[in-house]
């Protein structure tokens, strides 16, 4: 059972334990539902405590939240870990492999190999993604531990990607452009009228003309959201046969390469980078590009 403390600041004198665990700690309306129905699930000062009891600045708040029973399949999978805590998992993850199950693919994914890591650890745990990659795209995934962690995340968390497109790209722009389902598709966008609107930033880092190296920016988080907005704008990404025709790479040329966010437990600023993967470094050098170092976020 996952236990975690929230000495009460001064800001939050006199507040009910419900306001200060909502707003002052980032807890879902849904965590504290479920705190209520756990055995001594929210105490303050060591002593269990009502969601309308008062708190004071200098006083503890400790949460115990129910153990998880994971829902996916155990797997042994040899994953590339940047981070782990008690709160945490930071991955590196290669191209050519999923983040979740799904149906028809019968192989392990990303989700399989945490469950099994959580369970030889003997902290046995469902797998809580913050951010989703596809399964061709490389780069960094952070998951949390709890659904607390997912919670106080989702939605703060900065990311930069790097991606190698067709076609020449100079300075920098804004996409603003809505997204939503190809008619008589399931998974591939378009930009459309009705759609969500999406947001990508980029910045031009080196073109030889035929291809150019970006750095990518998502001011909202939609499926395809790069790979869409690209190829509306004419520059469809390097091996991308879903949004255009390339085939110069197995796989599109996509990396989460710079994540940075503050700590949900402890608030401490967190950065975490990762280089760019073999195949888009020799795209790259094979267009007489330089390949860039770790990404700065």
């Amino acid at each position: 059972m996952a236990e975690f403390s929230f000495p009460v600041p001064a800001a939050w004198d006199g507040a009910s334990v419900q306001a200060f665990l909502r707003a002052g700690c980032g807890l879902s309306w849904r965590m504290v539902v479920r705190l209520k129905r756990v055995e001594n699930g929210m105490c303050l000062d060591g002593r269990p405590v009502r969601t309308i009891d008062t708190v004071h600045a200098g006083q503890t708040v400790t949460i115990r939240m129910p153990q998880e029973t994971p829902r996916i399949e155990a797997v042994p999978l040899p994953l590339s870990v940047v981070y782990e805590d008690a709160s945490l998992l930071v991955i590196d993850k290669p191209p050519y492999i999923a983040v979740h199950p799904s149906a028809g693919r019968p192989e392990p994914t990303v989700a399989n190999g945490v469950v099994a890591r959580l369970a030889a650890a003997g902290t046995p745990g469902s797998f809580h993604p913050v951010n989703r990659l596809d399964r061709n795209t490389s780069g960094l995934l952070l998951a949390g531990k709890d659904p607390h962690a997912v919670y106080a995340l989702t939605g703060r968390v900065r990311k930069e990607y790097l991606a190698v497109v067709l076609g020449r790209v100079a300075g920098s722009g804004l996409i603003d452009c809505p997204l939503r389902l190809r008619e008589g598709s399931y998974l591939t966008r378009q930009v459309g009228a009705g759609g969500k609107q999406s947001r990508t930033r980029f910045t031009a880092l080196a073109s030889d003309g035929e291809i150019t190296l970006l750095r990518l920016r998502l001011e909202t988080g939609r499926t395809h959201q790069i790979r869409a907005h690209m190829a509306y704008i004419g520059h469809p990404l390097a091996g991308d046969t879903m949004y255009g025709a390339d085939t110069s790479l197995p796989r599109h040329a996509l990396h989460c390469g710079t994540m940075a966010f503050a700590h949900p437990v402890t608030g401490d600023p967190l950065v975490f980078s990762s280089p760019l993967p073999e195949d888009m470094a020799a795209l790259l050098t094979a267009h007489g590009l330089p390949v860039p170092p770790f990404p700065a976020c």
